[in-house]
């Protein structure tokens, strides 16, 4: 079966993040770098379904490889969902079996879902029968008391029985009991060996690993150990451009290295055209604060853009204000 480009691309991709992976953030991204797959924010089945929101499917065509991640565990409403986003021209549909939000159990999807893999699976297959594209799944390693060491083989089978040729593996429990979301994204212990032994386990089986990769050091590192794909989340976020600025060459093999600069000289246009639809600055340029993050006059821009940006008529010149705090000092540290 030939690679599309997401699967492609998916040896680095940036995680699913609700209120902040949204389109503005993922065409931010797509400035650093042209080759990492891009997640939106989960959307549910029932929004999409039921609701009617297919408004949360718009993105801008300079995103692409892109994939949208579906919640929900209804495979009939799935299959909607999915045929949906494959429609809107996603290059990915991806399932979420890791999410552990209060919100998410009462719905039965997310990390819940872990303990019932055969409905996994008949939600996979229902996708599968009306998309042309990958259907993926994210998951945790198990939920609760489970032992990862056979909830996540067990759980694996079943996907792969069902087609799915990628998984991506968020390397901790999720404890849907006493610890709240924020709190499972750092509590439970990490353990990156038992994904490896998945990946001894199933070797056809796309596995990417994500949880606790914070520089593209980590990622190079973790891909030289035998698996397919890193997925980075808060720090691809935080410090958009020392994750990836760098990645079309150190993970990819080929492309140029883009600093914060080239990303604010690129975001200009597109937030011209953003505030010409009606929209606000600092829809986008929350998402722009990370840039500099470490490099001198970083203070400066974040604090001009968070102070200025949500000013009526702010605008583009606004951003080229802030960026002089760090193009000032870069200048300096030159001459010097």
């Amino acid at each position: 079966m030939p690679l599309n480009a997401a699967t492609e691309s998916a040896r680095l991709s940036v995680a699913p993040m609700m209120d902040w992976t949204d389109r503005h953030c993922r065409y931010l991204h797509r400035q650093l770098s042209g080759r990492a797959l891009l997640y939106t924010e989960m959307v549910t089945a029932p929004a999409l379904v039921r609701g009617g929101a297919v408004h949360l499917l718009d993105h801008h065509p300079d995103e692409h490889p892109v994939a949208l991640q579906l919640g929900g565990s209804d495979p009939r409403e799935l299959a909607q969902a999915a045929r949906l986003g494959a429609d809107a021209g996603y290059d990915e549909i991806n399932l979420n079996c890791g999410c552990p939000s209060d919100r998410v159990q009462s719905g039965t999807f997310g990390a819940v879902l872990m303990r019932q893999p055969s409905l996994v699976a008949t939600c996979l297959r229902a996708m599968r029968d009306v998309v042309d594209v990958p259907v993926t799944v994210k998951c945790r390693i198990g939920v609760d008391d489970q032992d990862p060491e056979i909830v996540l083989p067990e759980f694996l089978s079943q996907i792969v029985a069902a087609g799915c040729e990628r998984v991506t593996i968020h390397a901790r429990k999720a404890w849907l009991k006493g610890l709240s979301p924020k709190e499972n994204r750092d509590i439970p212990p990490l353990d990156y060996d038992l994904v490896m032994r998945m990946k001894g386990l199933f070797p056809n089986l796309h596995i990417s690993i994500n949880g606790g990769v914070e520089t593209i050091d980590e990622a190079e590192k973790l891909l030289e150990s035998g698996l397919d794909g890193v997925m980075v989340g808060r720090a691809a976020y935080h410090q958009p451009t020392d994750i990836l600025g760098q990645a079309d060459r150190r993970i990819f093999g080929n492309g140029p290295d883009r600093t914060g600069e080239d990303a604010v000289a690129a975001m200009l246009p597109y937030i011209e055209a953003h505030l010409s639809a009606g929209g606000r600055l600092h829809q986008i340029t929350r998402h722009m604060l990370g840039l500099f993050a470490g490099r001198p006059g970083a203070r400066g821009w974040r604090r001009t853009l968070s102070e200025g940006a949500t000013r009526p008529g702010a605008g583009p010149d606004l951003v080229e204000q802030a960026v002089t705090h760090v193009s000032a000092l870069a200048e300096t540290a030159k001459a010097v």
